[in-house]
């Protein structure tokens, strides 16, 4: 069995950039290999976290690229691949092409354990492997396990086989109402979710602890540890702990997140980019566009330049059409109106203020 390797992706994000700078604090003893995924598209706010984190960490961040040549763009090389057919929502060959598949070459077949910044207040999953090498840890949830072990452990065939293991090993405080919890068969009236929460409430540390004990049977990477520290981990972190530990650190946030002030008919409001990622995400929002196009003009106009043969960015609408000045003010009065609908916060992030845009998003690109 090949040593296992602990990787962290760098997406140019909050999330991952405060994961890689928790990681060190927390738990310095475990040899962390960080990783981004260049596709030749980033914000240069991006690039410049990236350098920063590299100061912060210590460790040169690995650049994973989608083509060996290093004249090659990335993007660029897959795009004429697919004929000019730009990525959607519906087609995200950009997630496989540039993303996924750069990281899994990158892993080979090599035991590896993934750590993912999923933050404790999202309801989403990320990226899940399907290689079999490969497994996930969500350090900033309450559950740190992925989808596929909870299934398995929480599986009603090894209901025997966890009580065994409950019996056995040791256990922080072993109660009758976690012993019942685990017994308990999962019907429609008890879901494998509700069960999952209630293990976790009872006691978060000795629900990882018969995890860990439950995967030396499986072949996952973990099978082969002996100690995990993260077992121990209790902690929840939220979205503004991660921009405390951004600011904290000094690796600062990076500034696409930062409101910038704005006026259309006479009314004031502020904007700013909601996510890492290539500049032209398709997941932008119209106001995001907006900020691209006022902000980073160059950048909007290389978008544009990709927008022919009818393949446009947006669904219905061309960038040509959007920067329209009457399309403009009347992107800006709907931002308006649906920040105004929010409640209003003294944060300086667009994710503080609108929070359902960061409830989109590619698995890979978003974290």
């Amino acid at each position: 069995m090949s040593q296992i390797r602990h990787v962290l992706g760098i997406s140019g994000g909050k999330d991952s950039a405060a994961l890689a700078i928790y990681m060190k604090q927390r738990y310095p003893t475990l040899d962390i290999d960080y990783y981004t995924c260049d596709t030749g598209k980033e914000l240069d706010e991006t690039y410049r976290l990236i350098d920063n984190l590299e100061v912060y960490l210590g460790k040169k961040i690995k650049e994973l690229k989608a083509v060996q040549h290093p004249d090659e763009n990335s993007f660029d090389f897959h795009l004429k691949l697919k004929g000019g057919y730009l990525p959607s929502s519906i087609i995200r060959w950009c997630t496989q092409k540039l993303k996924l598949e750069p990281f899994e070459q990158y892993v080979g077949t090599d035991p590896v354990v993934s750590y993912v910044g999923i933050r404790g207040d999202e309801n989403r999953e990320g990226y899940i492997s399907k290689k079999s090498n490969i497994q996930s840890i969500f350090p900033f949830r309450k559950n740190i396990w992925s989808e596929d072990v909870i299934r398995k452990v929480l599986n009603i065939a090894n209901i025997e086989r966890l009580m065994d293991l409950y019996v056995s090993i040791d256990l922080e405080k072993k109660s009758q109402r976690f012993e019942e919890l685990l017994m308990s068969p999962l019907e429609r009236s008890f879901t494998m979710e509700q069960k999952l929460h209630l293990l976790l409430d009872s006691n978060v540390k000795d629900f990882n602890r018969l995890v860990f004990a439950f995967l030396k049977g499986t072949n996952y990477p973990l099978a082969h540890e002996q100690y995990f520290p993260l077992v121990e981990n209790d902690e929840v972190l939220v979205r503004k702990d991660i921009f405390r530990i951004l600011e904290e650190s000094g690796v600062g946030v990076p500034a696409y997140y930062k409101l910038i002030d704005f006026e259309v008919n006479n009314q004031k409001g502020q904007y700013a980019r909601s996510r890492s990622g290539c500049y032209f995400c398709f997941f932008q929002q119209r106001i995001e566009w907006v900020w691209l196009y006022e902000q980073h003009p160059e950048m909007f106009y290389k978008a544009m330049e990709y927008e022919k043969e009818g393949y446009t960015w947006g669904q219905n609408e061309s960038l040509e059409d959007l920067i329209k000045p009457e399309r403009i003010a009347q992107i800006k009065l709907e931002h308006l109106k649906k920040a105004s609908g929010k409640q209003r916060t003294a944060s300086p992030f667009l994710t503080d203020i609108l929070d359902d845009a960061e409830e989109i998003g590619c698995a890979a690109c978003f974290i």
